[in-house]
């Protein structure tokens, strides 16, 4: 049962950079975190001396020593929270009531936790939509950040109870589509950096270090993504595509192709034609716009015919 303030006492398992800034966050609002579980036993004591009250640090192969808390976040990588939800529901077994426990994968739903659901506990899952690097900045962040959640009702209230108390705001989708959830926030975030490295690649062909290109460039995502807390999207695109210019396009394509840079090549031409389909909510080139697009998808299926067949091909 929760204690006097109501807020539910916590033990965290899998005490690594989302566990922690979750640990310390929970701790700074009040929360009584009574149990962190990490693969190695220092982590966890490490994490423990940087709340403010006793916490009880355990390995992997202490599981059946957790605290029979009232939430239970596994924190852990996707691969073995199947692996963990077995092993919490037998070893916490005849002291259930009314607990809950919640994952925070991005891409699986509640239904991975169905061990603990058979066995009365409440389930479900929290995942913050930010990027956490450390633990310390990382429950800096956690405040205002956004959380999907989904699972049981029960589950659904504590979920929302734990983001109202961080100053998050919560929002929840269907558990068959956490999948292409998470592929929305890779797409947002991890493929946005994969995309900044393509740029600093193609600015080492000119020149720079690839110190100073990220130094340049950095600013200029800063204002996009200023422009897109702003405008939606189509409103949002300046340059190039929006303006419809088929000249520079068709510089950018060579300047490319010269230097031989094809994951550029094929990042170009791709995310080119999406732009495109924006620029047309907005401009009144049109004809610039559909020439454009014809040239950028002579690329794209250039790119295609290239591509070794995945079922010959061999190193």
């Amino acid at each position: 049962m929760a204690k006097e303030n109501h807020k539910p006492t916590i033990s965290i398992i899998g005490a690594g950079r989302l566990g922690g800034a979750l640990a310390l966050a929970l701790a700074e609002k009040g929360y009584v975190v009574e149990g962190l579980m990490a693969r190695r036993l220092s982590r966890a004591k490490r994490l423990g001396r940087l709340l403010k009250r006793r916490t009880i640090a355990l390995s992997e192969k202490q599981l059946n020593q957790l605290p029979s808390s009232d939430l239970i976040l596994i924190t852990t990588p996707d691969d073995v929270i199947d692996s963990i939800a077995h092993r919490v529901a037998e070893t916490q077994n005849g002291m259930r009531g009314q607990r809950t426990v919640l994952h925070t994968s991005g891409a699986l739903s509640s239904e991975v936790l169905s061990p603990l659901a058979e066995g009365g506990f409440g389930t479900g899952s929290l995942h913050p939509l930010l990027s956490v690097s450390d633990p310390a900045t990382g429950a800096a962040n956690l405040r205002g950040a956004f959380f999907c959640l989904e699972g049981e009702r029960s589950a659904l209230r504590i979920g929302r109870q734990v983001v109202r108390d961080l100053g998050g705001h919560s929002f929840s989708i269907a558990p068959g589509n956490k999948a292409l959830y998470h592929a929305s926030a890779v797409m947002a975030s991890g493929h946005l950096i994969a995309l900044f490295d393509i740029a600093i690649e193609m600015l080492v062909r000119c020149g720079l270090s690839a110190r100073r290109a990220r130094e340049v460039l950095l600013p200029l995502v800063a204002s996009t993504v200023a422009n897109l807390s702003m405008k939606e999207p189509a409103r949002a695109l300046t340059g190039t595509f929006a303006r419809g210019d088929v000249a520079t396009v068709e510089r950018h394509l060579a300047a490319i192709e010269k230097e031989s840079l094809p994951e550029a090549l094929a990042a170009y031409a791709l995310l080119g034609r999406r732009s495109l389909s924006l620029a047309k909510q907005g401009t009144q080139r049109a004809v610039e716009v559909d020439q454009i697009f014809r040239m950028l998808t002579r690329v794209v299926a250039e790119k295609e015919r290239q591509a070794p067949d995945p079922l010959t091909h061999t190193k």
